[in-house]
C-alpha cells in the first residue's frame, strides 16, 4: 500500500517539532516553483539562484510564525516576489528571459492565434515572434510584469495573486487586462510587420519569375 503523501502543514509541523527532514521535503517540492518564478522576474539565472537561496533561509527563519491562512505555496509565491523585487532594486539592468514556456502556456499568446496569424507556423516565424514577446514582456512595467506572469503563467488565481502582491482582486485583475492590451498590441504590431514582409517577398518572387 502507498504511503499517503504528507501535507505541507504536516511537514511544517513536523519541523516545528525539529525534524529537519521535513523542510528538506518542502525545498524538494518547491525548489523548482520559487527558481521558475524568480528566472521570469528577475530575468538573469544568477540572480534567480541568489534568490532561491534567499527565499529558503527566510523560509527556514520565519516558518515557525507561519499561521496558515493561506496556503504555503501562496506565502512561498510573495516570500519569492519579495526578494526578486529587492534583487532587481540591487541590481538595475536590462536582462534576458527564456520565454518558451511563456509562449506554450501563455493565455496571450493564444488568444492571438487566429487565421489571420497562421503564418506563424513556420519554425523562423515563430523564432522571430519569441523574440518579439520577450522585447514585449520586458518592457511590460514593473508593476504590470508580475501580475501577467504570476497570473497567466504560472495560472494562479486571481485572489491568490492578490494576496501575494498584496493587491484588491479589482486591481489584478486590471493590471492583468492591460498587460495583455499592451502585449497584444506589441505583438500584433510584429505580425503587421511580418505580413508586410511577406507580401514583399511574394512579390520579388512574381517578378522575378517573370523575367
Amino acid at each position: 500500500m502507498a504511503t499517503k503523501r504528507k501535507s505541507d502543514l504536516d511537514l511544517i509541523e513536523e519541523f516545528r517539532k525539529g525534524e529537519q527532514g521535513s523542510f528538506e521535503e518542502l525545498l524538494t517540492r518547491y525548489s523548482s516553483k520559487v527558481f521558475s518564478l524568480a528566472s521570469r522576474l528577475t530575468r538573469n539565472t544568477e540572480d534567480a539562484e541568489e534568490v532561491l537561496q534567499d527565499v529558503f533561509v527566510t523560509v527556514h527563519r520565519k516558518i515557525a510564525g507561519f499561521e496558515g491562512k493561506s496556503s504555503f505555496s501562496s506565502w512561498l509565491y510573495r516570500v519569492t516576489v519579495n526578494a526578486a523585487f529587492m534583487k532587481l532594486r540591487k541590481r538595475k539592468q536590462d536582462l534576458s528571459v527564456s520565454l518558451e514556456d511563456i509562449v506554450q502556456q501563455s493565455q496571450t499568446v493564444a488568444a492571438l492565434k487566429s487565421p489571420e496569424s497562421a503564418f506563424v507556423d513556420s519554425q523562423s516565424i515563430r523564432n522571430q515572434m519569441l523574440e518579439a514577446l520577450e522585447v514585449a514582456i520586458r518592457k511590460l512595467p514593473d508593476d504590470y510584469r508580475p501580475v501577467f506572469i504570476l497570473r497567466d503563467v504560472d495560472g494562479l488565481t486571481s485572489r491568490e495573486v492578490s494576496k501575494i502582491l498584496d493587491l484588491t482582486v479589482p486591481a489584478v485583475k486590471s493590471r492583468l487586462h492591460r498587460s495583455r492590451l499592451m502585449l497584444r498590441r506589441r505583438l500584433t504590431r510584429f505580425f503587421d510587420e511580418q505580413k508586410v514582409q511577406n507580401h514583399h517577398d511574394d512579390l520579388d518572387i512574381a517578378l522575378s519569375s517573370g523575367d
